[in-house]
């Protein structure tokens, strides 16, 4: 006389499901949340050039970035092969800055202008005198705060 039953085989119970969809939907909010969109589509090929110290901006969300290179290879029958100036989505000349610049500080609010910053992002190829050129148009803007993007050196 035993306690227990031997043999006969015992049926796994079946693994509950009601909660598989609050699961994948609260996976869906952490990753709408968290994940960041790409706000402007790079039309110019930019290999940064090397640098020795670099700085992190404190708040991305008041930079305006300029690209400075040559098209990517699609455009390049369109625009050539010429160094163009990128301002958010479609190339612009120097003359074009100023009101960039003005349509991104009218973005701002007052008290985060003077806290606007301008990321020069030029290929390490491009001729200086286009660079020079932006900066130029950036002084008579009162545009006076701008960071140089470059890729970190191996240490």
């Amino acid at each position: 006389m035993s306690k227990f039953k031997k043999g006969g085989k015992k049926a796994v119970p079946a693994g509950s499901t009601s909660s598989l969809s609050d699961i994948v939907f609260m996976l869906l909010f952490f990753f709408m949340v968290t994940t960041q969109m790409r706000e402007t589509e790079n039309k110019v090929v930019v290999k940064l050039p090397e640098a020795t110290e670099v700085a992190k901006l404190e708040r991305k969300d008041l930079s305006s970035y300029i690209n400075i290179g040559s098209p990517v290879r699609h455009l390049q029958a369109q625009y050539g092969t010429d160094a163009r100036i990128q301002l958010n989505d479609s190339f612009k000349t120097v003359d074009d800055i100023r009101d960039f610049i003005a349509a991104e500080r009218d973005a701002m609010s007052e008290a985060d202008r003077q806290f606007m910053t301008v990321s020069i992002r030029a290929d390490e190829n491009v001729r200086m005198g286009i660079v020079t050129d932006v900066k130029q148009e950036l002084r008579r803007c009162s545009a006076l705060k701008i960071m140089y993007a470059a890729r970190k050196t191996a240490e």
